[in-house]
């Protein structure tokens, strides 16, 4: 007999690290200055946000960044960014629109929990905006995260399914 069965366990989470098509790189700063503008460029720049990553591919769904993502580690426990490059300031403001990928990690780097989905409300706004202000230690302004987020997580994940 085939059948779905759910189980529920205890995990050590630590990490959540995301994986964000930014459409506009421009609306976030670093230091107090605009990030640049990756259309005007042509492909011919590199974000200066810490942890934008060059993909080899480029998304279908994403023709603004120009193979360019957003991939920052938060440690869910401090409300920082992990490996954060000391002194360096941001307001975050990023445009991802249905093209982010979420995991969940333990104090290992594993992934506990992978999810395609909307931009999680701790780290964002509308489901389609990742908003966050990080200091010079990487710490993100008010940032909170409970086990309520963990939930809301794996339910935004686009192929979700409840029984």
């Amino acid at each position: 007999m085939k059948t779905k069965i759910k189980v529920t366990r205890e995990v050590d989470l630590r990490y959540l690290k995301v994986d964000a098509g930014v459409r506009y790189w421009e609306d976030s700063d670093i230091d107090g200055t605009p990030d640049l503008d990756m259309c005007e460029c042509k492909g011919n720049a590199v974000p200066r946000m810490p942890f934008a990553v060059k993909v080899k591919d480029k998304p279908e769904s994403n023709i603004y960044s120009d193979h360019w993502r957003w991939q920052p580690t938060i440690d869910v426990e401090r409300g920082c960014i992990v490996d954060w490059p000391k002194g360096t300031t941001a307001r975050v403001h990023y445009k991802v629109f249905d093209d982010g990928v979420y995991n969940l990690l333990d104090p290992l780097e594993n992934i506990i929990v992978s999810v395609e989905s909307f931009v999680p409300d701790c780290i964002g706004e509308y489901g389609d905006y990742i908003v966050m202000n990080i200091d010079e230690d990487g710490n993100i302004e008010g940032f909170n995260f409970t086990a309520d987020d963990v939930d809301e997580i794996i339910k935004s994940d686009f192929d979700y399914e409840e029984d």
